[in-house]
C-alpha cells in the first residue's frame, strides 16, 4: 500500500536525534516508505540501543547540536527535503544534574538546525517534536490544547517549552504562513506527544525500560510515584501523526504549519500502577517495588493531552490504544529478552495492517499537489 500517499520515496528526509528512541523508530518507517534517510545525532545513550539493533542502510552523522558551524556544514552537504528535528536532552531527572546543557541543547540547538535549514534552499518541510512537558501544568483533569500556556517547572520541560516558543517564532519571522509561497517556500510545525512507549527504549530513569531491566537481570524496578498520572501511547502513534502532518506541509497546506497534539484516548491515560499491572499482565516475569526517595527533584503528578485538534482536522486517532499498546510493548521486550529477536519490522507491518483495516486517512492513496 501507498502508506502517507507514498510522498516519503525518494525524498531526502533528515532526521535529528536518530540514535534516540523515537529517532530510531522514525528512521525505520521512513526506510520501509521508501526515503532517502540521513541522521544527526550523538552516539547512541546506551551500550544496548534499539538504533544500531535494527542496522539501518541511512546515513548517519555524529555530530553535538550545540555545534552551529558544523549543523550548518552538514544540513548544507545534505540538501534534505523534509526535515524530523527530535534530538534533544529528553530526560527529566538528567534535567536537573545538566540543567545549562539541557537548555544548550534543547533551546539553542533546536535554533542551530533552524537556522541551517533557513540557509538550505532545498528545505521544504519542517516539523519539530517537542513534548506534552511543555504545557504549564496546573495538575487539572482537563486535556491541554495547543492554544494552551507554555510554562514548565524543571529543566527539561522548561527548555522544551523554550524550544516550543523559538519555532513559533522562527515560523512567524522567516517562513510566515500567509507569505508561503510568495517570499518563501518553507512550512514549519511543531507537536507535541505523550508518554510514548514501545520496544527498544533502553534509558535511563525511565518506566519502562527501568521495568525490563529488571526482569534481563531478574531483579526488582523501583517505582518512584506509583500514582503518577500520564497519557501513555505505543511509540508509532506520535509518529504516524508525524508523517501524516510532514505529508500535509509537503502537500503546501499551510494552514497546518503550526502545533499539534499526538496523545492516547481516555482509555490510555492511566497512572504508572495501572500501566505496570496492564504489562503483567502481558508479560508476568515483570517485578516491581515501590520506594518513594525522600528529596526526590519535582515531577508532574498528573498530565493529559486534548488531541481534538489532530483527530478533526488531520482524521488522525490511534490505532493500538489502550491494551494493546501495554501488549505491544511487553511482546517486543519478551522476544528481545527470551528469544534474542529484534520484531520492530513486524510490529510496524502490524501497525500499518491495523490502520488499513481502520480505513484511516493515511493508509488510503489520496494525494494532493506535490512540490
Amino acid at each position: 500500500m501507498n502508506y502517507f500517499s507514498d510522498i516519503y520515496k525518494d525524498k531526502k528526509v533528515l532526521v535529528t536525534g536518530h540514535t534516540g528512541f523515537k529517532g530510531s523508530w522514525m528512521c525505520l518507517w521512513l526506510e520501509k516508505l521508501g526515503a532517502d534517510v540521513y541522521g544527526i545525532a550523538l552516539d547512541p545513550p546506551s551500550a544496548e540501543n534499539h538504533f544500531e539493533q535494527l542496522n539501518l542502510q541511512m546515513k548517519v552523522i555524529r555530530l553535538d547540536i550545540r555545534n552551529g558551524e558544523q549543523v550548518q556544514k552538514e544540513i548544507s552537504a545534505i540538501q534534505p527535503d523534509i526535515v524530523f528535528h527530535l534530538a534533544a536532552q529528553p530526560l527529566v531527572r538528567t534535567s536537573y544534574e545538566i540543567p545549562i546543557e539541557t537548555w544548550e541543547t534543547n533551546v539553542i540547538g533546536s535554533l542551530n538546525i533552524y537556522e541551517a535549514c533557513r540557509n538550505t534552499n532545498s528545505v521544504r518541510v519542517i516539523v519539530s517534536i517537542t513534548t506534552d512537558k511543555v504545557y504549564e501544568n496546573k495538575e487539572w483533569c482537563w486535556g491541554y490544547r495547543e492554544n494552551d500556556p507554555l510554562g514548565g517547572h524543571d529543566p527539561y520541560s522548561a527548555s522544551k517549552a523554550g524550544a516550543d516558543i523559538a519555532t513559533t517564532s522562527y515560523r512567524r519571522s522567516f517562513w510566515p504562513t500567509e507569505e508561503y509561497g510568495k517570499s518563501h517556500h518553507v512550512l514549519m510545525a511543531q507537536t507535541r506527544a505523550g508518554n510514548v512507549i514501545g520496544g527498544g527504549d533502553w534509558a535511563k530513569d525511565r518506566l519502562i525500560p527501568d521495568l525490563m531491566r529488571g526482569a534481563q537481570n531478574n531483579e526488582e524496578a523501583v517505582l518512584r510515584n506509583p500514582s503518577s498520572t500520564r497519557p501513555w501511547e505505543h511509540v508509532l502513534e506520535p509518529l504516524s501523526g508525524y508523517l501524516l502532518l510532514g505529508q500535509k506541509l509537503w502537500e503546501k497546506h499551510s494552514e497546518y504549519a503550526k502545533a499539534w497534539n499526538f496523545g492516547p484516548a481516555e482509555v490510555g491515560v492511566l497512572p504508572v500502577s495501572g500501566v505496570v499491572q496492564a504489562l503483567n499482565e502481558a508479560w508476568p516475569k515483570l517485578k516491581y517495588r515501590i520506594e518513594t526517595p525522600k528529596h526526590a527533584p519535582h515531577e508532574a503528578g498528573l498530565l493529559t493531552l486534548d488531541c481534538s485538534q489532530a483527530r478533526t482536522e488531520l482524521q488522525w486517532k490511534p490505532v493500538w490504544d489502550g491494551p494493546n499498546c501495554f501488549y505491544k510493548t511487553a511482546e517486543w521486550y519478551r522476544e528481545y529478552l527470551e528469544n534474542a529477536r529484534v520484531i520492530s519490522v513486524q510490529q510496524l507491518e502490524e501497525y500499518q495492517a491495523d490502520a488499513a483495516k481502520m480505513n484511516l486517512c493515511w493508509t488510503q492513496d489520496i494525494s494532493d499537489s506535490g512540490v
